[in-house]
């Protein structure tokens, strides 16, 4: 065999000719590398899994490559589309479904209030772009073994981000399994049972109230405004932690209505069983709390369907004094609403249920936007230091406190027992800031006012 045969010759190698080669790299280019970079770059901060989406986009590039271009492109921007969508469900413990449903309350949200969904936006728009460049390059290669390799690579990225994911297990995409164990604050603390028309009954969910992970800054700051004397002469101070699954609006179905499940489920249907009905029925008033929009998640709409008789939203507030803070959600301030809800229940002719959903702490918590987050020092210098993020979060808790504390505690205010629950862990996208906190529970604290009923036997 002479030199000239046996010589490494791209040009001249029967199975990988040149012009076949290049087709297979241009595709690989766009299917591989550009459809995965920006998320092949977060594995090493955390992020969702994404193995899924990993094949999905590559096997879908194998079969539009012998289309024109502009197919190819609209190919590969509803997948990529689909992969974004599904990452950011997965950051929100979102089933896709869900978030696609959501989609349509996207106008509500103020994003370019942070630095981060910019500078995704601004990447998201880029790859775009760049793929309808590429993509008018020839990709359509039909050699077998190229094939077999592009499948290779297909499965070789998805097993890698697999396995760069397994530390994080269980922290992304919590949805509830069927049949899965059910329990709740509202549950385990027979909040509802106690209800004897003599007292008030005040539940407030706290936006991204997680339950510290191995962390003794955050540890010692959760909750640490209630250990005084003024709630303990007033009320039997409990504390737990209960199981979730999604997002928010599962999380008040969860405690509310005692189950798993979300609130579409509600939208064009009433649900006697949740726990406002129940309490409407035994002749209390029943008022909802939110300081944000009502037309967001419709819960305007599906709130009177469990049987809220009065609701408060943003614009009511804001008509009330409520100033206006900022970030993605932005709407009144939690710090000036303990006060409202104060006055509510001292105004009121009957025994009252009033709930009340907490907004600022939505991720990202950005600075200024009269947050009163910005000095986070006098916080903690731990958390201020090592996560920023996590102690921009806790400002914003411990302004909470501090503002229902006083009016909880003042001479005026009516007999009450008060549970403070959390939604679901904060969604933090990297694993140093997401490992923080226990990623299956929330935390409660139950003020019972002393001498409260026993429950119902």
């Amino acid at each position: 065999m002479t030199a000239t045969t046996t010589a490494i010759s791209v040009d001249r190698n029967p199975v990988f000719p040149k012009a076949e080669l290049n087709r297979f790299l241009n595709w690989a280019f766009v299917w591989i590398l550009l459809a995965n970079a920006g998320f092949i770059a977060m594995w090493f901060v955390g992020a969702p899994p994404r193995y899924l989406e990993i094949g999905i986009i590559g096997f879908t590039g194998l079969i539009v490559k012998r289309f024109a271009p502009w197919v190819q492109w609209i190919a590969f921007v509803a997948v990529m589309s689909y992969s974004m969508l599904s990452f950011v469900g997965g950051l929100f413990n979102l089933n896709i479904s869900s978030l696609i449903y959501s989609l349509q309350f996207f106008a509500e949200l103020k994003p370019d209030s942070s630095i981060e969904y910019i500078i995704v936006s601004i990447l998201a728009v880029v790859t775009m772009v760049v793929a309808f460049w590429l993509l008018r390059r020839p990709g359509n290669f039909s050699n077998p073994w190229l094939i077999i390799l592009s499948g290779g690579l297909i499965m070789g990225l998805a097993t890698a981000d697999f396995a760069m994911g397994q530390g994080m297990r269980g922290h992304y995409k919590r949805s509830a399994p069927a049949g899965a164990f059910f329990e709740s604050a509202t549950g385990q603390t027979e909040f509802a049972a106690r209800a004897d028309g003599k007292r008030h009954l005040v539940l407030i969910m706290v936006e991204s109230l997680g339950v510290p992970q191995d962390n003794q800054a955050m540890s010692d700051k959760l909750f640490a405004y209630y250990e005084n004397s003024a709630i303990q002469q007033r009320y039997d101070v409990s504390k737990g932690t209960s199981l979730y699954y999604n997002s928010t609006t599962a999380g008040e179905v969860r405690e509310m209505c005692g189950r798993w499940g979300d609130y579409y489920e509600l939208v064009e249907a009433k649900d006697d069983s949740c726990m406002p009905a129940q309490l409407a029925a035994k002749g209390y008033a029943t008022q909802a709390m939110h300081s944000f929009q009502g037309g967001f998640f419709k819960r305007n709409e599906w709130y009177p369907n469990i049987g809220f008789q009065q609701q408060e939203f943003w614009p009511d507030l804001q008509k009330r004094g409520a100033e206006w803070c900022g970030g993605v959600f932005a709407g009144a301030c939690d710090r000036q609403i303990p006060k409202l809800l104060a006055e509510n229940l001292k105004q009121t002719k009957q025994p009252t249920f009033l709930y009340w959903l907490t907004l600022n702490a939505h991720l990202p918590v950005p600075t200024g936007l009269n947050l009163n987050v910005d000095d986070c020092q006098k916080v903690s210098p731990v958390l201020a230091k090592d996560f920023p993020m996590i102690c921009r979060q806790i400002a914003i808790f411990d302004d909470i406190d501090r503002a229902l504390i006083a009016e909880i505690t003042a001479s005026d205010f009516p007999e009450a027992d008060i549970l403070i629950v959390g939604d679901h862990m904060p969604p933090y996208y990297d694993r140093h800031h997401r490992s923080q906190f226990d990623p299956e529970r929330v935390p409660w604290l139950y003020l019972k006012h002393k001498g409260a009923a026993t429950p119902e036997s």
